[in-house]
């Protein structure tokens, strides 16, 4: 896809995380267990409203058979705050080859379900064992241009884990910290041409990483749900 000249950030948004604690929280683990979806019995996202990358575009003009895909959003949590961990997928791939990713993948039959699936991916692709995470609920689903319904699955992940990454389908795995994600001078908006259409999707450029479409699109969902629950937290 080639680049329209120009893009869009949020720099006129209250800067994000504060300095101070409000409100009924002590920290930005609480913040984000209360903004998110919740676990119910069934293990399975309460349901609720998608999100997709028709967000910042127009929708299909027909309903899509989706694919069911579920991705973990990995939280891990240092001393100094909470990181993100992605992964930059190989760029021999068939979808989505060298950009930037959750962890997960298709549900399959065999799976449980998405919280299943998100944790057998995570531990395909990067050799990260669940018994260094603590799955606390979801973000909303979300719907991608490539025909895929995903639900992201948040878990908080305890340092001291080691990675084995599957290198046919990750060139690397690296962690940007939360509170960069959640400051919206960080946030744009840029514009490609697709298929002779412009389409504008979410963008953050951290250091040499370019995290872009539904990765980014889920942050901003995320960004959206604990923003809209309370001031944010110095401990980001």
């Amino acid at each position: 896809m080639s680049e329209i000249a120009g893009s869009v950030n949020f720099s006129g948004r209250r800067p994000f995380p504060a300095d101070k604690p409000h409100g009924p929280y002590t920290s930005m683990r609480d913040i984000i267990v209360a903004g998110i979806k919740s676990i119910d019995e069934s293990g399975a996202a309460d349901e609720d409203e998608r999100f997709s990358d028709h967000d910042l575009n127009r929708p299909p003009d027909e309903p899509r058979n989706l694919r069911q895909a579920a991705v973990l959003v990995p939280l891990v949590e240092h001393p100094e705050g909470l990181s993100v961990l992605l992964t930059q997928r190989t760029d021999h791939l068939h979808d989505h080859a060298g950009q930037i990713s959750f962890p997960g993948g298709r549900v399959e039959p065999q799976d449980k379900g998405v919280v299943d699936a998100a944790l057998r991916e995570t531990e395909e692709e990067i050799g990260l064992s669940e018994k260094f995470i603590d799955v606390v609920g979801y973000l909303d689903n979300y719907e991608t241009v490539t025909g895929y319904l995903i639900t992201p699955v948040v878990g908080f992940v305890t340092p001291g884990f080691s990675l084995t990454i599957d290198d046919f389908e990750v060139a690397d795995a690296f962690e940007v910290p939360l509170k960069f994600l959640l400051n919206p001078e960080n946030q744009q908006i840029h514009m490609r041409m697709r298929h002779g259409s412009k389409r504008r999707y979410y963008v953050f450029e951290y250091e040499d990483r370019y995290i872009w479409g539904a990765t980014a699109g889920m942050l901003m969902n995320l960004y959206r749900r604990i923003a809209a629950l309370s001031e944010p937290y110095s401990d980001a």
